[in-house]
């Protein structure tokens, strides 16, 4: 793999200057149809996400459906969400070291053709004795997506300018949250009428399209970093984060939206498809409703949310505090389970408050996160992310087996306060320790 060329390393007050400015964007944000228009890096990479999250929903949509079929358990079925999550988890690490060393284009175009084939080997699976193969394939899956995640994060300063970067992020947020929308409706109906089969190939072929459109984008000189050894890359981001406190803080938030808010509702929509508002073959239609809800608000809520905040600091770090209150307040509407319209207002609330949480996070570290080492800062944040997504929807699903559906979500409406808390007081200190250096 082409490695990226070296540059010198910056001084601590070098990266901290570059930090300042980035965070403070004196020019106006550009506006989003412009970024398309006139960057042709971003252009590039927007089709690529749009064509490989297309496919990643109808996988999604495919696989719930399928081992709901094949075992009828929802330990089975947190078992699956599990391994989508724990799966990036072992190779988030070294994922962050590779988008820092080797050449981020290319590392995104390899991952998406093995990709390709893994997907392919779904086709194989057709009763109960299969399901290995399918925990098998969607674990090599996950594994091999868990490189593409930290070097798309990485990449995005490489392919934007400071004015660009907020529009890019959010545009590349909502682009998320339309898909999941999209692909979930397709897939669903997709799966509904002509079952999961018809859908993995689908999604095979989404990531051919994808690399074709990444083979574009042609990455500038100065997106290079610097290199070493791999013990010691591991010992930089390690050492970044201990003494810049506020990065460790920031990339804890996916973490908590996984854990708290998202990766264990996201256990309980499959149940509720199932068993409660039953639309098509195993519920796959009502399930591709629930996503494409979730879809909806999760892109709806940061562009909404953007007009208020801008790029600005402060206001990108009060409105994460509110975007945990939002999420509980849409597991309140959705925990009687008055009717599947109910359900869909709140998963649309609940997403609304994680889309705010999750993009501005991911805002806040592309503004303060030096190059040289963002790719293990991503890399960090996606392993906290998966890890604790994981333990989410394993701790769901077999309280699945145990309790009612409605009482777990009960359950789950106090949760998102306690980061929406504890960020707040992180923020009181931060605010002290800031006006004492100034």
């Amino acid at each position: 793999m082409p490695k990226q060329e070296r540059t010198p390393i910056k001084s601590a007050v070098d990266r901290q200057r570059e930090t300042d400015n980035a965070s403070s964007y004196p020019q106006k944000p550009i506006g989003y149809i412009q970024l398309i228009r006139q960057n042709s890096n971003f252009r590039w990479l927007w089709c690529g996400q749009l064509v490989s999250l297309l496919g990643d929903w109808f996988n999604l949509i495919a696989s719930a459906i399928l081992i709901a079929d094949l075992t009828g358990s929802g330990l089975a079925i947190g078992i699956l969400f599990t391994i989508r999550m724990f799966a990036p988890f072992f190779v988030a690490p070294i994922a962050g070291i590779c988008a820092d060393r080797y050449n981020r284009k290319y590392l995104l175009i390899i991952t998406d053709i093995v990709r390709v084939f893994i997907v392919f080997g779904f086709l194989f699976i057709r009763d109960e004795s299969d399901v290995w193969l399918l925990y098998t394939l969607t674990t090599l899956l996950f594994a091999v997506s868990g490189f593409f995640s930290p070097a798309r994060s990485a990449i995005l300063p490489d392919v934007t300018s400071p004015r660009e970067l907020g529009t890019a992020n959010a545009l590349g947020a909502a682009t998320w949250s339309v898909m999941l929308a999209l692909g979930a409706a397709i897939g669903g109906l997709t799966t509904g009428l002509f079952g999961s089969q018809t859908a993995f190939f689908i999604d095979g072929l989404t990531f051919v399209l994808s690399a074709v459109f990444l083979f574009g984008i042609k990455l500038p000189k100065r997106s290079s970093t610097t290199q070493g050894t791999q013990a010691r890359e591991r010992r930089s981001a390690l050492r970044y984060m201990r003494q810049h406190p506020d990065i460790f803080f920031i990339a804890m938030h996916k973490a908590a939206i996984a854990l708290l808010l998202s990766s264990g509702f996201q256990v309980v929509q499959v149940e509720i498809a199932k068993s409660h508002f039953v639309i098509g073959v195993g519920g796959a239609m009502s399930l591709g409703l629930m996503y494409c809800v979730n879809g909806v608000g999760s892109g709806v809520g940061p562009i909404l949310a953007r007009h208020w905040t801008g790029d600005r600091d402060k206001p990108l770090r009060v409105s994460i505090s509110m975007g945990y209150l939002i999420g509980a307040l849409g597991l309140v509407v959705t925990a009687p389970l008055f009717g599947l319209v109910e359900v869909l207002i709140g998963g649309f609330i609940r997403s609304i408050g994680g889309g705010i949480a999750w993009v501005f996070s991911t805002q806040l570290l592309l503004q303060r996160a030096p190059n040289e080492i963002r790719g293990r800062i991503f890399g960090t944040e996606f392993a906290f992310f998966t890890l604790m997504g994981g333990i989410g929807t394993a701790i769901v699903g077999a309280l699945l087996d145990r309790f009612h559906v409605g009482t777990i979500l009960w359950g789950m409406t106090v949760l998102p306060l306690i980061p929406a808390v504890l960020w707040w007081l992180w923020q009181r200190h931060f605010r002290r320790i800031e006006s004492q250096k100034s």
